[in-house]
């Protein structure tokens, strides 16, 4: 039988709040449940955003809970060689291409032509294709910005008939009640950016590859994340890394039905615990929206 291993994620870029809380408890009482490991990673590529100090909160208010996790911590801004050798293979496979255009110029393109952008999680996505050899080499002796986008076509292409067989085992529900196998369609997204030239990476290639790295067997994390499993299959169909499963859990939101946020101080959970709220009553308070 294979080992349960699931993870808690988080970004550096503000103090945890009670939807953090919410997360961490259910992938930490899903591992207890199964007798299984939880790990705790560090998603800190946002070099600009992440901070030393909000890093250290994370630990301190995950201790303050209660919950334990496997040492040493995973943080991404370690590894960004990891990631370039995961972007290289997709290169190699003539997979991706470097996109030089603003992100005025793509929605002035997707306005002339929303046809051929499809509908995405936020709005129409990007179809575009690479520069021919000397306007590519034209740009980048110009040191114009770029980002490396994922071809879709080209991706169908190498795929061929799996591509259209793409699925996902959900245990959870997404934001529509999605559940059991659910097909994956990556399309949505367009030719997605999987990284660009000054970070070798983006949050995509880099969940994907590390959750196959730390033998990540289920994703648990939020209904918001959903859609994101679908480009996510897809790259670990590209990459060749295994397919975990995926639990994903509603989103727990305040008296008004809006969901917590790192900018509302309020929520935090070390405001909560300098106004003098206990782990047992933050416990309380979560343990019935744990599903």
């Amino acid at each position: 039988m294979t080992e349960f291993v699931t993870r808690f994620a988080p970004s550096p870029t503000g103090l945890l709040h009670l939807g953090h809380a919410f997360s961490a408890l259910t992938a930490f009482k899903a591992a207890q449940n199964s007798a299984g490991r939880l790990l705790l990673r560090i998603e800190d590529i946002d070099l600009t955003r992440c901070k030393p100090s909000f890093e250290q909160a994370i630990f301190d208010d995950l201790t303050w809970l209660g919950l334990t996790w496997e040492k040493p911590v995973r943080r991404q801004s370690d590894h960004f060689e990891d990631y370039e050798t995961a972007l290289q293979i997709l290169r190699d496979k003539n997979l991706v291409y470097r996109c030089f255009k603003t992100r005025k110029e793509i929605a002035d393109d997707i306005a002339r032509a929303p046809h051929l952008s499809p509908d995405g999680p936020e709005g129409p996505q990007y179809i575009g294709q690479p520069l021919n050899p000397a306007q590519e080499q034209s740009s980048l002796e110009k040191e114009e910005p770029f980002a490396w986008r994922l071809s879709m076509q080209a991706a169908k292409n190498y795929l061929g008939r799996q591509f259209e067989e793409l699925s996902f085992l959900e245990e959870g529900a997404g934001p529509k009640g999605e559940c059991g196998r659910v097909c994956a369609t990556p399309q949505i997204f367009g030719d997605a950016v999987i990284a660009r030239k000054d970070l070798g990476t983006s949050y995509h290639l880099a969940s994907v590859f590390d959750d196959a790295l730390q033998g990540i067997t289920h994703v648990i994390r939020g209904e918001d994340l959903f859609p994101a499993t679908h480009l996510h299959r897809l790259l670990q169909a590209l990459l060749e890394l295994p397919e975990p499963v995926y639990r994903h859990h509603k989103l727990i939101t305040d008296e008004n039905g809006k969901r917590f946020s790192k900018r509302d101080q309020s929520v935090t959970l070390s405001a909560m615990r300098a106004n003098g709220v206990t782990p047992s009553e933050i416990h309380s308070m979560l343990d019935a929206s744990i599903r």
